[in-house]
């Protein structure tokens, strides 16, 4: 199966795709004139304004969805192996595809507010609806159709087992006498409690565990940090010079070094792959530009907060190995882990995080299979918490696009679909980590494929709400309006019936948006 899985993944993450996510961050950053640093004092205070409704969540419950779902294993093992495939040099590449990427973030949620619509009792949005509602016709459904199913299989059945085999890494290495299954079952158990509550209760749930261990997994970077503060402009020099070749032990894996930095820099912030869109389409704001400025500032607090945390610690300490592109080591610290099969695996594990932490707590020159401190608990709490909220927003990303191919027939499927996302986490947690990665891998590429594709064809509509809000916002300073609103003319764009036919009626007694279904 793995060599089937690595066959078509070669396929999709050619160097074509990354090309394409580069150069579609960059054309709307230029579009919209690097609105990523002129709008980002207003991006912090919208994350905390909007309303919340019985048909919506908040803009800061958004935001904790989408980082639920950003946040998790590839801010520590990703970021881990990217390390040891590229080298230093690939977390540069992942800082600017985090940069550039806030500008697909920005288009795809914009556009899942625009074209959002209620089903279910609540708010649904993304990729698969404004796909469908912006383009239009036979090819604007199937297109939609595709990327809905890509995303049901790859949200509830091919990404979980990531988050969940991290889980289980961890927490063996913290407690050796744990085995994998006993963690799976752990997972089944609170999977379950909450998956079945819907997206307020997922929402809750976010809101409550995501804000605070980013900020203790980001205050222990900042202790260490400090701890070597005379090695950060070394360090940071390294990684500038090796992302360019410069650095003459890494000249032989630039090419490698963009690649792994472009993959892992996607699957963490996943700007531009479409899943953060469906939080965003389930927020109450005034205006859709708002939401995705929100949006784009989390590709910021996912990638240059939290995996630049994780890179200074493994690169501070030295708890790291690099790969030469074969099956030898241009690095070699002596960093690994003991897989199942009683075989040490020296590639980029979650032991690399583990031990860096454990090396600058408890002074640890060189590595140590045995040794267990706090490092190893500390990840092993953290990825426990960053992981099981990703799994949660993959449940939600992939029930919104089957409840969008159900049309609400067979709302049973919704309860199949958990059981199926709860049975992948468990087998995640008792399978080897290379397959788990793959088959995420595959997931995230082919989501990637379709939704950028879709979003340069229905561009128009989100960057001219941008002006839109822009124009608006000038007028807010001047003290001309109190609120940015957003009210579109009937006709502007296809089928944005909400913004144009339901938004415009909510103060009336009484009111209540149609559902859809």
């Amino acid at each position: 199966m793995e060599t089937v899985v690595t066959f078509f993944n070669d396929i999709v993450w050619s160097a074509a795709l990354v090309i394409l996510l580069v150069v579609t961050g960059l054309y709307f950053s230029i579009r919209m004139r690097l609105f990523q640093v002129r709008y980002i004092v207003d991006m912090v205070r919208l994350m905390f304004k909007g309303g919340k409704s019985d048909d919506g969540i908040s803009s800061f419950q958004a935001i904790a969805v989408s980082l639920a779902g950003r946040v998790g294993t590839g801010n520590i093992v990703g970021v881990s192996t990217a390390i040891f495939i590229g080298g230093p040099g690939a977390i540069f590449w992942m800082w600017l595809i985090a940069f550039l990427g806030a500008g697909s973030a920005f288009v795809e949620s914009t556009l899942a507010q625009i074209y959002k619509q209620k089903e279910d009792g609540q708010y649904r949005g993304g990729p698969a609806y404004y796909i469908e509602k912006g383009i239009g016709g036979t090819f604007g459904k199937y297109y939609a159709l595709l990327f809905a199913v890509v995303t049901v299989l790859a949200c509830g059945l091919l990404l979980p087992g990531i988050q969940s085999n991290s889980i289980s890494s961890s927490a063996t290495n913290a407690l050796p006498m744990i085995d994998g299954w006993m963690i799976g079952a752990f997972l089944v158990v609170i999977l379950a409690v909450v998956i079945f509550g819907g997206i307020r209760s997922i929402a809750n749930v976010a809101t409550a565990v995501v804000p605070f261990m980013a900020i203790a997994y980001i205050i222990v970077a900042v202790i260490i940090v400090i701890m070597n503060i005379g090695d950060v402009p070394a360090l940071i020099g390294l990684i500038f010079r090796s992302a360019f070749g410069l650095e003459q032990q890494f000249a032989g894996t630039v090419g490698a070094m963009i690649m792994i930095g472009v993959k892992r820099g996607l699957y963490s912030n996943e700007a531009g792959q479409g899943t953060g869109a469906h939080a965003a389409g389930a927020a109450e704001v005034s205006h859709p530009a708002k939401q995705g400025l929100v949006q784009s500032f989390s590709v910021y607090i996912d990638t240059l907060f939290v995996c630049t945390a994780t890179a200074l610690m493994i690169l501070m300490t030295g708890m790291y190995n690099v790969s030469d592109g074969n099956d030898g080591l241009i690095i070699d610290n002596g960093v690994y882990q003991t897989n199942a099969a009683g075989e040490k695996d020296v590639s980029g594990t979650v032991t690399f995080t583990q031990a860096g932490i454990d090396s600058a707590f408890h002074g640890m020159d060189s590595f140590q299979e045995g040794f267990i401190g706090f490092g190893s608990y500390f990840i092993a709490f953290a990825l426990l918490f960053f992981c099981y909220t990703t799994m949660l927003a993959y449940y939600y990303i992939a029930e919104t696009n089957l409840v969008y191919m159900l049309r609400g027939r067979m709302q049973w499927l919704k309860i199949v679909l958990g059981l199926v996302l709860i049975g992948s986490a468990f087998y995640g947690t008792v399978s080897t980590a290379d397959l788990a990665w793959q088959m995420g891998d595959l997931g995230v590429g082919l989501m990637a494929w379709i939704n950028v594709i879709g979003i340069l064809i229905l561009q128009k509509p989100a960057l001219k709400a941008f002006k839109d809000y822009e124009r608006q916002y000038k007028l807010q300073k001047k003290g001309e309006i109190d609120e940015i609103v957003y009210t579109p003319e009937r006709g502007e764009f296809k089928d944005h019936n909400f913004w144009v036919d339901e938004y415009p009626r909510r103060d009336e007694e009484g009111y209540s948006y149609p559902d859809r279904n």
